[in-house]
């Protein structure tokens, strides 16, 4: 939460610099979900943005001979500066950090016998109770990217923007547990386990999305 409201606050002290100088808007839509932004010059070729991104993204995924039905938003705060090569460009490079907050919950479905194999060991539904996890990230994300646009540009006060770059969000950070196992002693912790193993499993499933795509269009306003 810290890192969040250091985001938050970075962009309201910017912002507020730049009371008296012109602002855009942005409403924008892409991988990140839809948002919007707020776009401040800095410097002759510098402007800041500064914005919030969600989405929610609901989906199947088979791990390791287990089917998870899998609820995640995705919701991501952002600081970044475009930097523009010259005067009049629309291209622009842009840095920054991000704040994500991508998270998802997961939870294993009984397979069509109506138990779960895990590790290659079967059990019935009653032995392994409700089997969720948890898949979230890092939350300091640093952006990099280019881009086609300018809210700030003199010659409309409509504008439109593209964003192509990725944000680093690390390793996925990957819970797994099984709640509710009433049998022996010796079976739940031979659950355990193999819960330990699946948990792994997942997690390497998942590794593929530790450098986040951005792809975003903006359509933009200057007051």
């Amino acid at each position: 939460m810290f890192a969040k409201y250091t985001v938050l606050a970075t962009a309201a002290l910017l912002a507020a610099g730049a009371a008296n100088a012109q602002v855009g808007a942005t409403a924008d839509v892409g991988s990140t979900g839809v948002g919007f932004h707020v776009v401040v010059p800095m410097e002759t070729y510098l402007n800041g943005r500064f914005g919030v991104n969600y989405f929610r993204h609901d989906f199947d995924k088979t791990s390791g001979g287990v089917d998870y039905d899998i609820k995640g938003k995705l919701q991501t705060f952002d600081v970044l500066f475009d930097w523009y090569l010259t005067e009049g460009s629309s291209f622009h490079l842009t840095g920054g950090l991000v704040y994500n907050g991508n998270k998802f919950n997961a939870k294993a479905k009984p397979n069509g016998l109506g138990g779960f194999t895990l590790n290659g060991h079967a059990y019935t539904a009653a032995d392994v109770g409700l089997l969720t996890g948890r898949i979230d990230y890092r939350k300091a994300a640093p952006y990099l990217g280019i881009g086609w646009g300018n809210a700030l540009a003199r010659s409309s006060r409509w504008t439109t923007n593209v964003d192509l770059g990725v944000f680093y969000q690390g390793n996925p950070n990957v819970q797994l547990a099984s709640v509710g196992c009433t049998v022996s002693n010796t079976v739940c912790k031979t659950l355990a386990n193999d819960v330990a193993v699946e948990r792994l499993r997942l997690r390497d499933d998942v590794d593929a999305l530790k450098v986040y795509p951005v792809v975003r269009a903006s359509i933009g306003y200057q007051f």
